[in-house]
């Protein structure tokens, strides 16, 4: 079961050194980080608090934006958000930032500034509660997307020349935050044209086990989706990630989505999840 993934379509192909990459990822339980994160960014990550006054009244959360170093104002970029932000900017675990100036330097992908936001803390509890992480990432709906849109990136792309074309943004996530990335665009595909899960909760939470029936029932849209799970994913009475995940890599290759599927050895972390990053990007700007 360890060697399974999705299989793609031709024109959804990786380069010969991106497939050994993934080949690798899928063969281990903890894969390494990959070269592209080695060295520092040296763009600006800068920390900031938000208050939503709309959809969540009351809820606050930290976020991050990533500016790469050089940025052209007047070329537009692209963009890149993240649920559960602090993820995938932890030194030892991710390191986003390194990978996105490694590849931007290399012209693998296109300038790109990177969003990178906390589930919302609820009034009254302490910072990083997430307090209200499964009510934003495992609701079903047009909310959180609603409200990174007109709350929260009007407010961190101030100043900022990003692109609106959704084939040029991405959203990204893990486990609840996997689901919200999907659910995203799903929801809103003039908006965000790409999606990265890891470890997605496509399970009976708040009802995202249902998802994979929607894809099969609903014409495609244009959206390219990667996922990824593991054989050591969660199983709980909500449901079983990997079969849950597997379910919906089926439904999207049944419509016709260009989507890729990796699974391997994993657990319910990000370690396969970074360890293939660079090459997941590289996949999705191809």
């Amino acid at each position: 079961m360890n060697t399974l993934h999705h299989e793609n379509p031709p024109s959804a192909a990786s380069t010969p050194a991106d497939e050994a990459i993934f080949t690798a990822a899928r063969e281990s339980e903890s894969p390494p980080l990959p070269p592209e994160a080695a060295a520092e960014p040296v763009g600006q990550l800068t920390w900031r608090r938000h208050e939503s006054r709309g959809v969540y009244p009351g809820v606050a959360r930290d976020y991050a934006v990533y500016v790469p170093a050089g940025l052209d104002p007047a070329k537009p970029a692209s963009l890149l958000v993240f649920q559960d932000g602090r993820f995938y900017t932890e030194p030892e675990k991710f390191r986003a930032p390194s990978m996105l100036d490694a590849l931007m330097a290399s012209g693998a992908i296109p300038p790109m500034v990177a969003v990178f936001v906390q589930p919302g803390d609820l009034p009254g509890n302490a910072a990083q509660s997430r307090g209200n992480r499964s009510v934003e990432y495992d609701t079903l709906g047009a909310a959180y997307v609603t409200y990174l849109l007109d709350e929260l990136l009007p407010e961190a792309l101030v100043g900022l020349n990003v692109s609106a074309d959704p084939a040029e943004r991405a959203i990204c996530g893990m486990s609840s935050g996997g689901i919200c990335a999907f659910n995203a665009a799903w929801e809103r595909p003039d908006a965000f044209g790409k999606v990265i899960s890891h470890c997605g909760s496509f399970t009976n939470i708040r009802g995202g086990h249902v998802y994979s029936s929607y894809v099969r029932l609903t014409e495609p849209k244009s959206i390219r989706v990667f996922l990824q799970s593991g054989a050591n994913d969660l199983d709980r009475p909500a449901g079983h990630w990997a079969t849950a995940n597997f379910d919906m890599a089926a439904a999207l290759r049944l419509k016709g989505y260009d989507s890729r599927f990796e699974f391997g050895l994993g657990a319910h972390d990000l370690r396969h999840g970074a360890a293939t990053f660079a090459a997941t990007l590289r996949w999705l700007w191809r």
